[in-house]
């Protein structure tokens, strides 16, 4: 049976939400269509494909050398999301809450290797946290709010596989 299409500005169109493996990868550009063998080894990571999915496991033998999506982002500077954090609070909390950008990301990475950071940089409008991925923007902006409240803006374009985060700084 068909699964009805999600109402109409439904933040997480294109993935399940009945209990089912998320389709996220459908929607990736930078996920390889064609379903990769086991054993495949990032050469840049040190990541491993098995299963059907990238994980932090010891290289197998035999195995066969590729690029993880995270790394073919970071090398294309072509993030899937980011976290805007403004305002004075954000620049004078800055170590603060890139440190608990970092934290967030280390969580994440552990079960999946593919949600990274790529950068992070001070731009006019605030700080600014890349990432390569559509879910880490999210952990990372819910993770400021609980900490330091403010408010928070997340918005998901599922034509263009992106996440945009921003965090406004206590008054």
């Amino acid at each position: 049976m068909r699964q009805a299409p999600p109402p109409a500005g439904h933040r997480f169109a294109g993935r399940r939400t009945s209990g089912r493996a998320q389709q996220d990868h459908l929607l990736d550009p930078y996920q390889k269509q064609a379903k990769l063998t086991d054993g495949a080894v990032c050469i840049r990571c040190g990541a491993v494909y098995h299963e059907g999915r990238w994980t932090w496991s010891p290289r197998p033998q035999p195995s066969h050398e590729t690029e993880c999506p995270a790394c073919r982002r970071i090398a294309d500077e072509a993030p899937a999301g980011s976290v805007l954090l403004q305002g004075a609070f954000a620049r004078e909390h800055k170590d603060e809450i890139i440190g608990l950008a970092r934290h967030q990301e280390e969580a994440e990475k552990q079960e999946h290797p593919l949600n990274r950071i790529i950068a992070i940089s001070d731009e006019a409008e605030g700080i600014v946290v890349t990432t390569t991925d559509i879910h880490l923007p999210r952990r990372i902006g819910e993770a400021v709010k609980r900490a330091f409240h403010g408010d928070l803006d997340m918005h998901f374009d599922d034509n263009a596989f992106f996440a945009r985060v921003v965090w406004s700084g206590p008054a």
